[in-house]
């Protein structure tokens, strides 16, 4: 895939290019500056960065990497936070945008950049990532290359307040449904229980409709207590019960390889513009492109929803044609469904969110 998010040490991740958040003066700082310089070799790596001088908050610099596991090391001074008022965002939009740019200059197929400004800088760690994720993502549209967002750990990976909140109610609603639905069954099951129940308990008609009157008021709290229960996942299949099983067989749906292009088509987008959407690599679409029967992985499949920004119905239609199904109990499922049911389609947003709660991330 064109983005990933790995939680490691920069100085371990093997790529063309390593970013180092550097010190405007070349002496070595603290944080992941002191641990590339220790990395690389002090001294060799401080000689070259002197002959280079210091450079200004947002500009960058290259020198060798020596002993990293990259051919370059591409040096960007990010901002000090000081409230948000001096200018410190775009500060840091342009150090991703630099070294992107200087990466590319360098013809280098991969870059791994730590979360810039996020140490002793200060810079707000959610701020900081959402800034990262659009340089990278407006990079992505036009570059083949592959770019690794590199954090320590999770607790150093902020998503914003709200946003956390938000998901955190939605995974625990549906939760709660889930586990509804497993005691008494779905609600319109019991629903219908109840009335075939009462219909048979009822031989004297008087009596039938004045107890129907009764099962009405007794539905309706029903329906109270089950408000907010979530819609299946799963695509049911049409006009099954109507067919026989060789007329089935006979007569199977299209695979997912020529829905999807049917879907892309009808978009209006052409290939690269989805594959780079979806966060697919362009191999692997030529793979899915001249494979009719290509069976997607499901972070796969997903990506490709996302970059044609189904909504959920066709997005499970898609699925169900490379025999995928979604879960009101799967962590991933479910935050991918609150992006999509909340119209929210920017793929870098969402793998943000699925990393950060231990979810594979979409895309190949």
């Amino acid at each position: 895939m064109s983005f990933q998010i790995v939680r490691n040490d920069i100085t371990k991740v093997k790529a063309d290019v390593i970013v180092n958040t550097a010190n405007p003066y070349p002496v070595i700082g603290s944080g992941t500056d002191s641990a590339v310089y220790h990395a690389a070799g002090e001294q060799r790596l401080l000689a070259e960065r002197k002959k280079i001088g210091n450079i200004a908050p947002g500009q960058v610099a290259v020198t060798s990497a020596f002993d990293l596991p990259a051919k370059y090391i591409i040096h960007t001074v990010g901002p000090a936070w000081e409230g948000g008022s001096h200018g410190e965002r775009d500060v840091l939009h342009s150090c991703y945008e630099r070294s992107l740019a200087k990466a590319a200059e360098l013809k280098a197929d991969s870059i791994a950049f730590p979360l810039i400004a996020t140490g002793v800088y200060g810079f707000p760690k959610d701020d900081a990532l959402n800034i990262a994720l659009s340089e990278i993502g407006r990079f992505l549209l036009t570059h083949d290359m592959k770019v690794i967002l590199v954090v320590f750990d999770r607790k150093a990976f902020e998503l914003s307040g709200k946003l956390v909140d938000d998901i955190d109610e939605f995974i625990d609603d549906h939760e709660v449904c889930a586990v509804k639905e497993a005691e008494y069954g779905h609600p319109e099951d019991l629903l219908e229980r109840r009335r075939m129940e009462m219909t048979s308990m009822l031989a004297d008609e008087e009596l039938f409709h004045r107890r129907t009157e009764l099962m009405h008021a007794d539905i309706e709290e029903d329906e109270e207590i089950f408000d907010g229960a979530p819609t299946p996942m799963n695509v049911p299949f049409p006009d099954m019960e109507a067919k026989s099983l060789d007329d089935m067989l006979q007569n199977t749906g299209d695979t997912f390889q020529k829905k999807l292009f049917q879907l892309i088509d009808a978009s209006g987008m052409d290939d690269v513009t989805v594959y780079k959407k979806a966060n697919i690599d362009r191999k692997v679409f030529s793979r899915i492109r001249c494979k009719e029967d290509y069976k997607p992985k499901k972070k796969t499949a997903v990506a490709f929803a996302i970059a044609l920004q189904l909504d959920m119905p066709t997005m499970l239609d898609l699925l169900a044609r490379a025999e995928i199904a979604f879960s009101p109990s799967n962590k991933f499922d479910l935050i991918v469904t609150y992006f999509v049911t909340h119209g929210i389609y920017d793929i870098f947003e969402i793998n943000a969110a699925l990393f950060k709660y231990g979810q594979p991330i979409l895309g190949e």
